[in-house]
């Protein structure tokens, strides 16, 4: 019997058929977690969109989700949790034949995504993508190298440059692709979306904290998110051990879930400092996690949405972003309607300690604004994101040309000059 990587993909012969690439869906991520709702999403509404990984990592059992086996796979240094892999360029191109896309959907600009649009060239299939991670500011913080970040942004501009149509994931966003070459017919901000029934205040299970050895009493402040520098942490590093020392009878602990690289500096940066580093949660540990925490921490000045900063409000909790990135635009702090979080400078760290000390010692506060927040969330159901998603790709669907579409044919007809060099700049 054939594996299901093998099998001819189920497509819906009276719509339109899109294939997403990405390389990442087994991950603890929330770009991991937006796929694997749209692959729900697609199923309950009879939608023909199909994803395609390469990963040793495990995925779902959905007949819609579908991990080519690596030829090879490494970790990435100093990320244990995310891994480089060398795909199965045959075996992609035998599951693309059976499926027979009309748009394909690049959804990670790393292996995978360049062998979906190497077949996109090659099959002449409208090709279009989002704009999830924002590398070159990654590369700007990790290294601190300009000539190495503008490598990376000219690497970005050459690989989105065949996209008919290119996906921020919010308005900042649009902007940065505009930095890329990318012009304004092109892009489009896709909606935010979350499964709303997945984080909800429902969760709240105060009970858990003991069975992770921490204390059930105290406010408890949560960080979710890859531990790395990137995500700004030696600022949420800053700011906690300043709040411990201007209030050392504050009772808060801040719960850090997630793992990478600053990790064990982190950890040891805030010894004895009622810091509690969980690593990676899943599934409905990680929504009670989030239902039963009381505010939430994210200092990113790189995320291009922050799921995270959303599943957080769903679960009824005020969050405090940077006002530097996707995250802000998410967060309601006003004095017209009544504020969601705080949207804070990364460069005044002093602001963090205040009104991270304001909503610790203010629990009217933390529910007034939790609530807020819950119902913030609720604008951003992943049903309508899906939908603009959708409608989208249908409107690019016309441009493909039957003619030149991936045909099924006997495996032995296949091309083994099948080359990633080939993709055109």
């Amino acid at each position: 019997m054939k594996s299901r990587e093998e099998q001819p993909c189920a497509g819906d012969a009276r719509g339109v058929r899109v294939a997403l690439f990405t390389d990442t869906l087994g991950d603890v991520n929330g770009v991991s977690r937006f796929l694997n709702d749209i692959a729900d999403r697609s199923l309950a509404c009879g939608r023909s969109l199909h994803i395609f990984t390469s990963t040793r990592m495990p995925i779902r059992d959905l007949p819609n989700l579908h991990n080519i086996r690596p030829r090879a796979a490494a970790c990435l240094p100093g990320y244990r949790d995310l891994e480089i892999v060398l795909p199965a360029l045959r075996r992609l191109s035998r599951a693309m034949r059976s499926f027979r896309p009309d748009v394909i959907h690049i959804s990670t600009p790393g292996p995978i995504g360049l062998v979906g649009r190497l077949i996109a060239s090659r099959h002449r299939i409208p090709l279009a993508g989002v704009y999830h991670t924002d590398f070159p500011a990654y590369v700007d913080h990790l290294f601190d190298d300009a000539a190495l970040t503008r490598v990376a942004r000219a690497a970005m501009r050459r690989f989105y440059r065949p996209f008919q149509l290119v996906f921020s994931r919010s308005a900042e966003y649009g902007a940065a692709l505009a930095g890329l070459g990318i012009e304004t017919h092109r892009r489009v901000r896709l909606h935010p979306g979350i499964n709303n029934a997945r984080f909800h205040p429902r969760f709240r299970d105060p009970g858990c904290w003991p069975n992770l050895g921490i204390p059930s009493t105290g406010v408890k402040v949560l960080y979710v998110g890859r531990v790395s520098i990137e995500k700004n942490l030696p600022l949420l590093t800053l700011i906690w051990k300043r709040l411990q020392a201007i209030a050392p009878d504050l009772d808060a602990r801040l719960i850090v879930v997630g793992d990478g690289p600053y990790r064990s500096t982190m950890e040891a940066d805030l010894e004895s400092c009622n810091a509690h580093f969980l690593g990676f949660r899943h599934g409905e540990e990680l929504s009670r996690l989030y239902a039963s925490s009381d505010f939430f921490v994210f200092p990113s000045t790189t995320d291009t949405l922050g799921q995270v900063v959303l599943e957080a409000q769903a679960s009824g909790l005020p969050a405090l972003v940077t006002d530097t990135g996707g995250p802000k635009e998410v967060i309601r702090d006003d004095l017209v309607q009544e504020p969601t979080g705080f949207v804070l400078s990364p460069r005044d760290p002093a602001a963090w300690v205040r009104q991270i000390h304001r909503l610790c010692t203010h629990a009217p506060l933390r529910r007034s604004m939790g609530h807020a927040a819950h119902l913030n969330a609720l604008n951003y159901a992943i049903q309508a994101s899906f939908d603009h998603f959708w409608q989208c790709h249908e409107r690019l669907a016309p441009q493909a040309q039957p003619a030149a579409r991936i045909e099924a044919r006997p495996r032995a007809a296949e091309s083994p000059s099948l080359q990633l060099d080939s993709v055109p700049s």
